[in-house]
C-alpha cells in the first residue's frame, strides 16, 4: 500500500512538472528536467508538501501552476532537500539515503566521449577517455570497491589534458632555476589579479604592504596561491589532486612542472603542506604566514 502511495505521488508529481514545463516559455524543456532533478533530490516524506504545494498552486490559477509557483516549489526544495547543503568531491554525487539524510556516493556512469580533445593522461602514464572516468575510478578505490580495477587507483589523478606522450625531461639545470622562475610567475599572477581588481582586499592589502621587499612578496604569493588551491575540506594540505589547476595547464608548456611538484610532497604522502610549499619554492620559513582562514572568511 505505501509503496503505491508512493508511485501515485512520484507520478503526480511528474504529471505537474509537465505542465509547469508547458507553461514557461523560455527554456521548457531545460526547467522539467531542472525541476524533476530537484523533486527526485526530495525525501520521500516531503514529496506531499510539493504536491500540496502544486495543486495549490493550481487551484489559485485556475490554469496550472505559474512560473511563480515553480519557483517557490524550487525555493521549497533548495530549503529542504539535505542534498542542497552536502559537498561532494569530484567523482562522487550526493543521494538520499531511505531516512532521507545526504550520503556521497561515487559516480554510477562517465558519458561516453568519443573526441580526442576529451582525453586525459594520468599520473600512471595511462591515457583516460575523460577526467569523469578518473575520478570515477579513484572514488571506487578509496571505497575499496570490487569496481576499483588497482588499489593504486586510490591516489589517481589527472596528470595533463590530452593522451599521454613522451615529454622531454627537466635537466639539472633547468629543476634547478625552476623554483625561481615559479616564485615569479605566482607573483605576476597575483599581481595581474590586483590590477584586474579581483584579488581579495587580503591580499591586496598584503602586497601593497610588502612592495618594497621583494622576498614577503613572493611569500605572500606563495601563499595566496596555496590557501587557493587546498579546496574542499580546507585541510590545511594540498593533494596531488588540488595541484591538477597548476599541473594540468603547464604541462606541454613547462617539461619541469610535474618532477617540480612532484620534489614538493617531501615525504611522499600525496600531501603538500604549507612547509613543504615553502621549501619547494626556497622560501625562508619564517616569512611563511599561514593566513587561508582570514582569506575564506572575507570570501565568505
Amino acid at each position: 500500500m505505501v509503496q503505491f502511495k508512493d508511485l501515485v505521488i512520484r507520478t503526480l508529481v511528474l504529471f505537474i512538472l509537465f505542465e509547469c514545463s508547458l507553461s514557461l516559455e523560455e527554456k521548457p524543456r531545460k526547467t522539467k528536467k531542472w525541476m524533476r532533478n530537484k523533486i527526485e533530490n526530495l525525501p520521500k516524506n516531503l514529496m506531499e508538501n510539493v504536491l500540496v504545494k502544486s495543486l495549490e498552486g493550481k487551484k489559485n490559477t485556475g490554469d496550472g501552476p505559474s512560473q511563480m509557483n515553480v519557483l517557490q516549489l524550487s525555493e521549497m526544495t533548495n530549503q529542504q532537500s539535505p542534498c542542497q547543503k552536502k559537498h561532494c568531491g569530484a567523482g562522487r554525487v550526493c543521494k538520499l539515503t531511505e531516512n532521507g539524510e545526504a550520503e556521497c556516493v561515487c559516480i554510477s556512469d562517465c558519458p561516453v566521449e568519443t573526441e580526442d580533445r576529451r582525453r586525459v593522461c594520468s599520473n600512471y602514464n595511462q591515457t583516460w577517455g575523460s577526467d569523469c572516468e578518473i575520478h570515477r575510478m579513484r572514488c571506487n578505490c578509496e571505497e575499496k570497491s570490487e569496481k576499483c580495477s588497482n588499489p593504486e587507483f586510490s591516489h589517481l589523478h589527472v596528470e595533463y589534458y590530452g593522451a599521454c606522450k613522451q615529454l622531454s625531461a627537466c635537466s639539472d639545470s633547468e629543476m634547478a632555476d625552476f623554483p625561481r622562475r615559479m616564485r615569479e610567475w605566482l607573483f605576476h599572477i597575483m599581481q595581474d589579479l590586483a590590477d584586474r581588481e579581483e584579488l581579495s582586499p587580503h591580499f591586496k592589502n598584503k602586497m601593497n604592504v610588502a612592495e618594497t621587499n621583494m622576498t614577503k612578496l613572493w611569500s605572500n604569493a606563495a601563499v595566496w596561491k596555496w590557501c587557493d588551491l587546498d579546496g574542499y575540506p580546507h585541510d590545511r594540505a594540498v593533494s596531488r589532486h588540488e595541484l591538477f589547476p597548476i599541473r594540468a595547464p603547464l604541462m606541454y608548456l613547462e617539461h619541469c612542472i610535474a618532477p617540480f611538484l612532484n620534489k614538493c610532497d617531501d615525504n611522499s604522502d600525496h600531501m603538500v603542506t604549507l612547509e613543504e610549499w615553502g621549501n619547494c619554492l626556497e622560501i625562508p620559513k619564517e616569512t611563511l604566514e599561514d593566513e587561508c582562514d582570514d582569506l575564506r572568511q572575507e570570501l565568505n
